[in-house]
């Protein structure tokens, strides 16, 4: 399945993601995965909880890809 996270700022923590999409239920589980070899960043093998991701990365868990994009203009700076 593939899902684009939108993230306010312009930086969201790889533990972080796997969170907000829904792929690990907690830092414990996302700490799993990623220790266990099935996530990838950018295609690359990835082992640290805390890699920086930036819009236009691309992460896959297992069968799920899910691509970092910014939030809309108006969801920044609602007025």
């Amino acid at each position: 399945m593939e899902q684009s996270i939108e993230i306010a700022g312009s930086m969201i923590r790889l533990g972080q993601l796997l969170k907000l999409a829904g792929a690990a239920s907690g830092g414990a589980d996302a700490k799993a995965l990623i220790a266990g070899g099935q996530v990838t960043v950018n295609g690359q093998p990835e082992l640290r909880r805390g890699r920086q991701l930036h819009p236009g990365d691309v992460v896959r868990v297992g069968t799920d890809v899910l691509s970092v994009v910014a939030a809309s203009a108006h969801l920044q700076n609602p007025e």
